[in-house]
């Protein structure tokens, strides 16, 4: 009965929250037929539950309850259509223009990001994949897109252009508000006419925004040639500076739906690192299932960290999964655009609760993948180590499993408690267990154990092997231990002098708790504490 109280009430909530469009369906009677047809479901359950009729009628009670209810509201159809259409989707506004007319610092100066945010250098052609910001003004809450140039004339094609322009395409269908986005340095181009003329065939709002006004007379915006586009008033604004950004920011929230559902503030993050060309955007479009980032067999084809959020795993978790840009050696790295990508994708490390270590098997592990597990140990994130392409390696030689993954924990000593999947992102192979290693993963990460059983576990280990004694005859002793935070679990031993317990005894210690406790798929923080 109580399945099929929650069965009911989620069927309640999807109704509520559906968007259907107005002339399409008759929303009222859809309802009302849904509430029907699952009143009967639950009514034909009556034989099976003879013996709980009191919980029976007070489920029958609710059900009559909420028909009263909808058949209420439905006869204002006012009423009744201004609640339905009430979105639950966050709004969108979505920033277009030519290449380098300052969309991506526009994007960082209304998200607040310019430590973290879209990567801005006076090259053209840095920004490739749609990337989402959260953002906000006054009550009103959005997400806010940046987008490539879009040159709809351009006749010069690159390996990137055409997928790139399916990029900003998408961007702009799915746009509750437009921001058109022009240079006040340089004359109008017919790139700028041409991308003004198809903005005018799409239906939500559009504003067009005049930007590098960095002095007063630029301000004034005397040239007629900007009405000339047929967009409205154009907004004079310096991205870099701010100035005139919340007579923008105005116009814009003018448009957009107030949402009823604020931004989920428990997303869990899980960041995908690895070296270039290891196959990251490819497994980030199969996990959503759909082409998120642009995928390419050039190295380096990523350059913002991409967000994507979607609802999956055994808890059916919201995660915020993180395209970022492959990580080259450092001294391979000169200081421009790959500099601020690679630091891009350090800071998604830091900001990630779990990481998706993606390692090329055809490439084989490196110095640098080596050096990538010591930097996730040692922030302390959970982690799942994704070894990509094993299509190519099965097709040639018979590989066991357990022999590479015993290769990786001996390659990898720092992440031998992380699970090892083999998947092809290429062919889809395995690729529905990568969110579940995540559930059990970040499950781990927020462990808390109580302090009986550590101190159990602790001194199980020291009757096993006791702290050796130094040169001067003085043993270490441990007095007791206590968990003191979580993600990642963080456990304080309180002995009588640090410096008596060596790293291979502080190894053991801690190989001890893993086997006792497990700890799988994360990592854990050892602090010896003197104590006073």
């Amino acid at each position: 009965l109580n399945m099929l109280k929650i069965e009911f009430n989620t069927l309640l909530f999807q109704i509520n929250s559906a968007t259907i469009k107005k002339n399409t369906y008759n929303k009222k009677y859809i309802c009302n037929s849904f509430l029907m047809n699952r009143k009967n479901k639950i009514y034909q359950k009556d034989q099976e539950f003879s013996n709980f009729s009191g919980k029976k009628k007070q489920i029958y009670r609710n059900v009559e309850k909420n028909l009263i209810k909808m058949n209420n509201s439905s006869n204002d159809t006012s009423n009744f259509e201004k609640n339905f259409n009430r979105t639950r989707r966050m709004p969108i506004v979505t920033i277009v223009g030519k290449g380098n007319v300052g969309k991506s610092t526009l994007v960082n100066r209304i998200a607040g990001t310019f430590d973290d945010g879209s990567i801005v250098h006076d090259m053209i052609g840095v920004t490739r994949d749609r990337t989402y910001k959260k953002a906000s003004w006054l009550d009103y809450e959005y997400l806010i897109t940046d987008t490539a140039g879009i040159l709809l004339g351009n006749t010069i094609k690159d390996e990137f252009s055409t997928l790139i322009m399916e990029q900003s395409l998408i961007a702009i269908q799915e746009a509750s508000v437009i921001v058109f986005v022009v240079d006040s340095k340089s004359d109008l181009t017919n790139e700028d006419i041409e991308l003004a003329e198809y903005l005018k065939s799409q239906k939500c709002p559009i504003i067009l925004v005049v930007n590098k006004c960095d002095n007063s007379e630029s301000l004034l915006l005397n040239n007629p040639v900007y009405w000339s586009l047929g967009l409205g008033e154009p907004i004079p604004i310096s991205a870099i500076h701010g100035i005139n950004s919340g007579e923008l920011m105005q116009k814009i929230v003018k448009n957009l739906p107030k949402v009823n559902v604020p931004f989920i503030d428990d997303t869990i993050n899980v960041a995908i690192i690895g070296r270039p060309n290891a196959g990251k955007s490819s497994i980030l479009n199969i996990l959503t299932g759909k082409t998120r980032s642009i995928v390419s067999e050039i190295p380096g084809t990523t350059r913002d960290s991409v967000d994507s959020f979607i609802s999956g795993g055994m808890n059916c978790n919201l995660y915020n999964l993180i395209d970022t840009a492959g990580i080259r050696r450092k001294k391979s790295v000169d200081y421009g655009t790959e500099f601020f990508m690679i630091n891009r994708s350090f800071k998604a490390i830091n900001k990630a609760d779990c990481i998706l270590f993606v390692i090329d098997t055809v490439a084989g592990i490196t110095e640098q993948d080596q050096k990538l597990s010591e930097r996730i140990n040692d922030q302390g994130k959970a982690c799942v180590i994704i070894m990509n392409k094993w299509d190519k390696i099965t097709q040639s030689v018979d590989f066991d499993q357990n022999e590479i993954k015993l290769l990786i924990n001996n390659s990898f000593p720092a992440l031998s408690w992380a699970e090892t999947l083999f998947v092809s992102a290429l062919e889809g192979t395995r690729c529905n267990k990568i969110l579940e290693s995540v559930d059990l993963a970040i499950t781990q990460y927020n462990r808390h154990i109580p302090t009986s059983i550590l101190n159990e576990i602790v001194q199980e280990a020291l009757s096993w092997r006791p702290p050796p004694t130094n040169g001067a005859n003085r043993q270490g002793k441990v007095y007791y231990c206590a968990q003191i935070s979580e993600r990642p679990p963080a456990i304080s031993i309180f002995v009588n002098d640090p410096d008596l317990f060596a790293e291979s005894y502080r190894k053991y210690i801690s190989s001890q708790l893993r086997i006792g406790l497990g700890f799988k798929g994360t990592a854990i923080r050892l602090f010896w504490t003197k104590r006073k």
